[in-house]
């Protein structure tokens, strides 16, 4: 009985994982392109003409920084192989204003 709840623990545990690492949280913005980006330069005027298409005010501070919408955000890339077909995600996680 113990080991059912084990399983089921488990399983959870991996969903929610999963879900964290792919950027699924508040306020992070997540962007997946049909194509692959090597070049770095390439990959950020990507990911503003992407933001800017959304109708958000972008612009790159550096550092894999960008302000959008006069708010900071990390840029964050993950490379995940989804059903044998990678996959680039962009992850924009907002930057916290600490004191």
């Amino acid at each position: 009985m113990w080991s059912v709840f084990i399983v089921i623990g488990g399983i959870v545990l991996s969903l929610t994982g999963f879900n964290w690492l792919m950027g699924y949280r508040k306020d992070h913005l997540q962007i997946d392109f049909d194509e692959r980006y090597f070049d770095f330069n390439e990959y950020i005027r990507a990911i503003k003409a992407e933001l800017e298409s959304q109708g958000k005010k972008v612009e790159y501070i550096g550092h894999r920084r960008f302000l959008i919408d006069d708010k900071p955000y990390a840029f964050i890339e993950r490379n995940i192989s989804m059903g044998g077909v990678p996959l680039q995600r962009t992850i924009l996680k907002p930057i916290s204003k600490t004191k």
